[in-house]
């Protein structure tokens, strides 16, 4: 899709920016054609980092040791292998971790999937492992501006994520755009994404035909 196409329809969107008394978001669905969801290696799950964040997301980290300390200055919450028992026998605690997105050193990946697999894994929050000698901050950084995408309920041939707040730039949200298409063409064709709507939260969708 034409770059310029896509900036075009963010603008129009966001003409209704400003219009309510909350921070709208810019919401994006991708419709397919010649494509069938309901086979298992044609849905589309993917994660991606966009460039600029679509969302103020809270960052998790389960670790131990020196990168428990390291991530006390970078995230939003620390939970060390010896916590974890805390938050299995707690459906209050379990409930608020929803509320973050998740990193973990590889050695606690299976610790944390044994004991609270089945409540993040419902809600697609399962953690990321650390890759040795990553940069903490970075990677902090980079999970506050990763959105998932995925095919979900009766497999209907679209996808919807957020890609922005009417705070960002049309440009910005243009290339938070770009980068979401650049993912969804890992798992199909160009050919068969028929073309994408862009709307804010309580704003006209505005469509772009694919070419």
């Amino acid at each position: 899709m034409d770059k310029q196409e896509i900036l075009k329809a963010v603008e129009e969107a966001l003409q209704a920016k400003g219009s309510r008394k909350f921070t709208q978001s810019v919401d994006l669905a991708i419709n397919f054609k010649d494509v069938d969801f309901k086979k298992p290696e044609n849905r589309i799950n993917a994660d991606v980092v966009l460039p600029f964040k679509a969302n103020e997301l809270k960052v998790g980290v389960f670790a131990d040791g020196q990168v428990a300390q390291d991530a006390k200055k970078v995230a939003d919450l620390v939970i060390t292998s010896a916590e974890l028992p805390e938050y299995a026998g707690d459906k209050k605690k379990q409930k608020e971790l929803l509320n973050y997105t998740y990193l973990a050193q590889p050695q606690l990946m299976a610790q944390v999937g044994k004991t609270l697999g089945q409540v993040l894994g419902a809600k697609g929050k399962l953690p990321k492992p650390l890759l040795p000698n990553q940069n903490l901050k970075d990677a902090v950084e980079a999970a506050r501006r990763r959105i998932s995408l995925r095919t979900k309920g009766k497999y209907l041939p679209t996808v919807h994520c957020i890609v922005g707040k009417e705070t960002l730039t049309p440009e910005q949200i243009a290339e938070n755009i770009l980068a979401v298409l650049e993912a969804v063409k890992r798992s199909v064709s160009e050919t068969q994404i028929k073309n994408i709507c862009i709307k804010l939260t309580m704003g006209k969708p505005v469509t772009v035909q694919n070419a």
